[in-house]
């Protein structure tokens, strides 16, 4: 079974808590992969990463637990077929609008007669070519995951999540509260309405419906709002938060002793 999706079945009460992947370095990816997150979006769509670095970060991965999803940059057949000849088991696909590009999503996923992916017998997904009945049993172990990311995909919501092949949606905030009006203000109520429209619609439907939040207190509040799988922040926003921290806990510290050497000084004359 997909290791994503057994990740969904399994988690019960407890939505599995991931991370965004965009530095595009596979010592950061394992990293992260260490740290203890249950799943992590290797992203495509806006970090520097080509295909070679994307068999680096997959690699690196594969020595954690972590389970790696891929956003792919578009719904495009021949990015897909290479991230899944690459050895990408889940992929995520942006800005998916409407049920015709879901179906284009799911087939480029599927050898013939389901889909439209090409063979190709040594690449790494199938084991270089040890992989006994490789392309008898590729269709069932990927999983597709497709973002809706504007009040007009909330509107074919229903479509979307009914074609054949979407194991999973995803709801971007960001673009989301852009598109409404909202841009930067993704706690603004009217998006937070959406949000939640949307998570009991996909609850009605029986499909697993995730999200990205960029402090722990937003995740808290998606979690709280029914998502069955969220993420936090990235490798890259986790560093600066933590980077931007240090520096201003020493510059406070360094004002802190000056004012201090100033006071003792005053008090010597």
């Amino acid at each position: 079974m997909n290791a994503f999706l057994q990740l969904l079945k399994a988690a019960g009460a407890h939505p599995p808590v991931g991370t965004w992947i965009g530095s595009a370095s596979p010592i950061v990816a394992e990293a992260i992969g260490c740290a203890g997150f249950d799943w992590g979006l290797v992203d495509m769509e806006h970090a520097p990463l080509d295909m070679m670095n994307l068999v680096h970060v997959l690699q690196a991965l594969a020595g954690t637990k972590l389970v790696p999803v891929v956003r792919v940059p578009w719904n495009d057949a021949v990015v897909v077929k290479r991230v899944l000849d690459a050895g990408a088991m889940t992929l995520m696909y942006p800005f998916v609008q409407n049920a015709d590009e879901a179906r284009r999503a799911v087939a480029a996923t599927r050898y013939p007669p389901e889909g439209i992916r090409g063979l190709a017998g040594t690449t790494r997904a199938a084991r270089f070519g040890t992989t006994p009945n490789y392309f008898k049993t590729a269709n069932q172990q990927i999983g597709v995951i497709v973002q809706i990311e504007t009040p007009a995909a909330i509107e074919q919501l229903d479509a979307i999540a009914s074609v054949e092949g979407i194991d999973a949606l995803f709801v971007g905030p960001a673009d989301l509260s852009a598109a409404m009006g909202y841009i930067g203000n993704v706690a603004h109520p009217a998006v937070m309405d959406r949000l939640s429209h949307v998570v009991q619609r996909c609850k009605e439907l029986g499909k697993p419906v995730g999200t990205l939040g960029s402090t722990p207190e937003l995740v808290a509040q998606y979690r709280a709002t029914g998502f069955d799988f969220v993420a936090v922040s990235s490798d890259i926003g986790l560093m600066m938060r933590s980077a931007q921290a240090a520096i201003a806990a020493l510059r406070t510290r360094d004002t802190e002793h000056v004012h201090t050497l100033a006071s003792g000084t005053a008090s010597t004359y």
